[in-house]
């Protein structure tokens, strides 16, 4: 998979240009990307800070190592009900 090109940092910058009236065709010639990518980023981004896109990368972070805890946990427990549930 292909890397990202802008951080969420900058993707914040590109957004708040758009809020200050600069238009979308003239961000995609500037900075070189797609009229999909500012909308998707809007979707995302639309209205946060820097601080608050950091947050939100930490706590996406946080989101997928409990769910891989929970899925760990989840298969250890189902392993041991197996074992146990086998009769000699």
């Amino acid at each position: 998979m292909k890397g990202k090109r802008y951080s969420e940092e900058k993707i914040i910058a590109i957004l708040k240009e758009h809020e200050s009236g600069v238009p979308v065709v003239e961000l995609v010639r500037r900075h070189g990307v797609s009229e999909q990518s500012i909308y998707r980023w809007k979707t995302k981004y639309g209205g946060m800070e820097v601080s608050d896109a950091k947050r939100l990368r930490e706590l996406e972070e946080e989101n997928r190592r409990l769910k891989r805890m929970v899925a760990d946990l989840s298969l250890d427990k189902q392993m041991l009900e197996d074992v146990l549930s086998k009769k000699y």
